[in-house]
Formats: structure tokens, sequence, C-alpha cells
């Protein structure tokens, strides 16, 4: 494999770095238990070199080390393919989730984790489950290093959880020196959940310095009753922006990709994953 990026970064290819993110409705050890559930889980994990997982629902925190060796299994070598971060289980009373990145160890390296603490004066708790964020190490892209905060609002409270994001870009940005910045996962912008009449009171959006790269018009349900862009990736930066095309948008539709009906793709969630590419370092000569 070295050999071969070697010849392909020699002759003036490059590998763009694809990131993605899945919220996988309520995984847990029952969808472990059905093998072609969670094959589907693993193809499209593989896909890509880095992955936002989220709805993790598992109690005993022992699902999501399972996947990690499931998807390992898959290849040879002394170092295992995939590496992973994931949170502590978040959310209010009982109910609790955890987001996960799962990256491609040769290509991306987590540099440091940060539990947005949620604690702001006169706002504390703003969110359900406040973001995990992760400051990533990817040395053979444009950018070389970027900072993903990860989101999975509650429905009900999308519009405010989306503001508040502003606020969580701005506490990231004092804590790290990077200027390169991924806010992705599931927003439940759309369907009813943010009204077009709330977007301009949304800062994330209202502020120009911030690129939606995904629409208003980019369904990742898999319903076929439903067309809405609940996932949303929102980029910050300069070079961050120009790093990535936004023609390199992809919402992989599993269920077309493995002949599903709409009851067996929705076993595996009833979102699609959402992908997108970073631009490969320039090589230089």
């Amino acid at each position: 494999m070295q050999l071969f990026l070697f010849l392909l970064l020699s002759f003036g290819g490059a590998l763009s770095l694809k990131i993605c993110s899945f919220n996988i409705r309520s995984f847990g050890e029952n969808k472990l238990s059905k093998p072609e559930v969670l094959n589907v889980i693993l193809e499209s994990i593989v896909r890509c070199d880095l992955m936002l997982v989220m709805e993790i629902k598992d109690a005993k925190g022992e699902a999501f080390p399972q996947l990690m060796t499931h998807l390992n299994r898959r290849y040879k070598g002394r170092k295992p393919e995939y590496g992973f971060v994931i949170s502590q289980r978040l959310g209010r009373k009982s109910y609790k989730e955890q987001y996960a990145f799962i990256y491609r160890q040769r290509s991306v390296s987590v540099k440091s984790v940060y539990q947005y603490p949620d604690m702001q004066t006169e706002d504390v708790d703003a969110f359900a489950r406040e973001p995990f964020v992760v400051w990533f190490s990817s040395p053979t892209t444009e950018v070389k290093e970027f900072v993903i905060i990860p989101i999975h609002t509650t429905p009900e409270a999308a519009v405010k959880e989306i503001d508040e994001l502003y606020d969580v870009f701005q506490n990231v940005s004092q804590h790290w020196q990077s200027e390169n910045f991924i806010i992705m996962g599931d927003f439940n912008a759309a369907c009813g959940y943010v009204p077009k009449r709330e977007w301009r009171n949304i800062r994330l959006r209202s502020d120009t310095k911030f690129l939606w790269l995904t629409d208003d018009k980019l369904d990742t349900s898999v319903k076929q009753s439903t067309s809405c862009a609940y996932d949303r990736v929102v980029l910050r930066g300069e070079k961050m922006i120009q790093a990535v095309k936004v023609d390199s948008v992809d919402v992989y539709d599993f269920k077309q990709a493995f002949g599903l009906t709409e009851q067996e793709a929705l076993a595996v969630s009833d979102h699609f994953p959402l992908c997108f590419s970073v631009n490969a370092a320039r090589r230089r000569g």
C-alpha cells in the first residue's frame, strides 16, 4: 500500500480525504446482532477516511468497540486500519447518546479532544447533547489540520441549538489555535423543525464567514415519503473553504446500493450518510 501511495503521488496524482457523518439511529447491540444490518453499516464506513457517528445509545458501552473489531477484521496489518475516539454519554436525565469519530489511521490522527462545557452565563445547558469537539491532524491534505464540531440537535430545539453552535465555535477558537473548522451532523434543519422565517435569527447562517456546504434541498432521509435536509456541513476558515469542492458532497444511498426495501433500509437507519472531500495537498515541484 505504501508503494502504491508513493507511485500515485510521484506521478502527480493525489488522494483527497473523504469525511462523512452518519446518524445510525439507536445504534447498539441489536444492530450488531443482525449481519445484514451490520454489513451495510461497515460498508458505509469503509467508503470514508473519517466518519462522525451519532446516536450511539448503548448503555453498556460494549457495542461500539465491537463495531470497531468487526471493521478492522476486514484489513490485514500490524496496526488496525481504523482508530476511534468517543465521547462520554451525553444527555439530560436518563436519555443519553454518544458521539464518535472513526478515522483511517494512515490518513488522520487526533491532536486533541474537547468536551464543550455548555455552561455559558445566562444560557446554561443550551444543548441536549453538547458537542464533543475533536482537532485532527491531516498531513496529506491542503489544510494539514482541522477541527470538527459535531452536533445532533433535539428536533424541537433545532433553531436554538443551531444558533448556539456559533458560541461553540467562538469558544473552541479561543481554546485551540486553528482556523480550519467543520461543523457537521444531524442538525434536524428541515421539515418543520427550522421554519424559513427563523433562518435569519440563526447566527451560524447569517454570518457570511460561514459557508453552508449543503443546501436546504439535499435530502438525507431514508423514507420515500419525506424529503428533508436534516444533515448539514458548515465550513469556517478561508483555507478550509478553499480546500473543499462543493461538488464533492455526496449522500450515500445504501438503500439503492444494496437493493433494499424501505423497511430493510430503515433497520439500518432513517438517515443516509452525508459525505464530502477535502483536497489533497499539492505536490511541490
